[in-house]
């Protein structure tokens, strides 16, 4: 499996304290079936997390990469960020002030959990207008999605290809959320379903559960699109239809 989404690196959000967390992080992933993760903090959230990338992101990202690898843990590390869709986002991504998932057309971004729906699709639609395609991320948790049962499938109309929680499916994030999640995944809506973790103790990087529920609740081939086919086209910067 590959995690398109997680606070794996260490001391630059709520994710993540130190290395040594980073490294229990990613021991717990690959012992439970993933291969690769995506190291995605928190950035361009103004009075929060900034983040804007730059040398000290990128040798910290490399400092863990380097001690995975020293740890025999048997799991790859990509560079992205998760985007909070603040002002500017768009031009700060043209500037290499934020970046995509391991540099490639795909963003994954966040929109304020009480984003105004008419706000989120403009949003959306600036970013594919220069040529992204965007991710959103955890989009059963957004207020506008939990009132209009359309909104998912509006998301995709204008480009953007959505990524569930694995929590969600098991109620983490509550009733609302979860009933959303189960009915993309119903009428495979969703392209990821990732970890979003933050943790090594609540909210892990263990997918292992949500991808045995997939494949028992719905299908293991969609199962396979989800946490193995989509995901590896990012990382080759392959086109998901």
């Amino acid at each position: 499996m590959v995690d398109v989404h997680c606070h794996i690196l260490h001391g630059i959000d709520d994710g993540a304290g130190d290395l040594t967390d980073s490294l229990e992080m990613a021991q717990l992933a690959a012992e439970n079936g993933t291969k690769a993760i995506f190291a995605t903090p928190h950035c361009n959230m103004p009075g929060f997390f900034t983040n804007f990338w730059n040398s000290e992101l990128e040798q910290r990202l490399s400092a863990l990469q380097n001690a995975v690898k020293s740890r025999g843990i048997e799991l790859t590390v990509y560079p992205g960020q998760e985007i909070y869709l603040a002002d500017g986002f768009a031009q700060k991504l043209k500037k290499g002030e934020l970046i995509t998932l391991n540099r490639s057309r795909y963003a994954l971004v966040e929109l304020d959990f009480y984003e105004r729906e008419n706000e989120a699709y403009k949003k959306i639609e600036s970013l594919v207008s220069e040529g992204y395609v965007p991710i959103a991320a955890h989009p059963e948790r957004y207020k506008f999605v939990g009132e209009n049962p359309d909104a998912i499938a509006k998301l995709r109309r204008l480009g953007a290809l959505i990524q569930l929680n694995s929590g969600s499916l098991r109620g983490a994030f509550g009733t609302t959320p979860a009933k959303i999640a189960h009915a993309a995944l119903l009428q495979e809506s969703a392209d990821f379903v990732a970890s979003d973790a933050h943790s090594q103790y609540s909210r892990t990087p263990d997918l292992s559960q949500a991808h045995e529920y997939i494949c028992e609740n719905f299908s293991y081939e969609y199962a396979h699109v989800l946490f193995r086919t989509n995901p590896q086209r990012i990382i080759n910067d392959d086109e998901i239809r």
